[in-house]
């Protein structure tokens, strides 16, 4: 499933790119929870991303297929990356899933941000909006 919904993602991006009222310059990854963890995998191997942004993820607690497994992939990130997480996380927790995700990263140390908030399985939404926006005006010019 995991090759099947990378394929679907390029070929979204195939399809944006055919449209002249889209900045393709600008294009970049937003994931939450499942979609986080797959920001391991698919920013890694769609060259066309300039940022991603992952919302409460961090690495499987459960073994994986090689061709499946985030830490295969990790280290070929090296766009910047924006992770927002919850300390209290039980279903990724930050010391053993969110932290060695994050330490992974192949992006160079200015260009990769984490913001950890005493919270679970969620990131307040108005610290959320917040962060997102701020990383996408740093990175991708303020909207005009």
């Amino acid at each position: 499933m995991v090759d099947q919904w990378v394929k679907d993602f390029s070929r979204s991006v195939d399809y944006l790119m055919t449209r002249p009222d889209i900045n393709t310059e600008k294009m970049g990854y937003y994931g939450h929870r499942w979609g986080a963890r797959l920001g391991a995998i698919i920013p890694a191997v769609e060259d066309r991303l300039k940022v991603s942004i992952l919302v409460v993820g961090g690495l499987p607690l459960s073994s994986r297929i090689p061709e499946a497994d985030e830490l295969n992939y990790l280290p070929n990130v090296t766009i910047p990356v924006l992770m927002l997480n919850g300390k209290y996380d039980m279903a990724f927790p930050y010391e053993t899933t969110v932290k060695p995700f994050f330490e992974l990263l192949g992006t160079q140390a200015k260009d990769k941000h984490i913001r950890v908030y005493d919270t679970d399985h969620y990131v307040p939404k108005n610290e959320m909006i917040k962060e997102v926006l701020n990383f996408l005006d740093n990175y991708m010019g303020s909207v005009k």
